[in-house]
């Protein structure tokens, strides 16, 4: 089993334990929501250019409340649970574009949950997501106004980008992704003067 497939089976194990009406980490979003989100992504090919373009998230947004209030919840999650289907180039690109997007949707359903702690992560998982940290990061801190250095707590700098006062951010692989992605409930550190930090904590962050 991939990495994907992993955190996939385990977002499917906890949307089934919370219920679609649980609260997420996406602003607006329940559970349900969450699961539609992912459900069009794969099996809509015709909707999901507006979960990136603005000009298209209008339509979007429509089909994502249609599949929301017209699937019944056991056969919204059985989709996500099914993986892509064969007409979909998600299918052959499972294993490198859903890592992400898998950890991070179900680190947004526990991490609305009361009680949570970050989970301890094997090391297949915690590679995985290691070499996400550098690919993403420059177009999700695009608009952070520093020179950020993002650290591994083993030391390591996975990397570096754009321009300003330096500040530094340290963290699990999981937990600086979870933070690339705009989500303030993530185990990093901040170093740097404290104005600078401010400015990076408020930032907006995300794909």
């Amino acid at each position: 089993m991939t990495v994907a497939q992993s955190e996939r089976a385990l977002l499917v194990e906890t949307l089934k334990a919370v219920g679609p009406d649980a609260p997420t980490l996406c602003t607006g979003w329940t559970a349900r929501d969450l699961t539609a989100h992912l459900v069009l992504r794969e099996h809509r090919l015709d909707a999901a250019p507006g979960i990136a373009l603005a000009p298209f998230a209008g339509y979007t947004a429509k089909v994502q409340d249609r599949i929301a209030t017209t699937t019944g919840w056991d056969r919204l999650v059985d989709q996500v649970a099914s993986g892509p289907p064969l007409f979909s180039p998600f299918k052959l690109l499972d294993s490198v574009v859903n890592v992400v997007e898998m950890f991070v949707h179900h680190e947004d359903v526990r991490r609305a949950q009361s009680g949570w702690e970050p989970r301890e992560l094997d090391t297949a998982t915690e590679s995985a997501l290691r070499r996400q940290v550098p690919r993403l990061s420059r177009l999700a801190l695009s608009k952070v106004p520093a020179r950020l250095t993002l650290r591994c707590c083993d030391g390591d700098t996975l990397a570096k980008v754009g321009s300003g006062p330096e500040v530094t951010v340290t963290g699990a692989p999981g937990e600086l992704l979870i933070w690339l992605f705009g989500r303030d409930e993530a185990r990093v550190e901040f170093d740097g003067e404290a104005g600078a930090v401010e400015s990076v904590r408020t930032a907006k962050r995300g794909l």
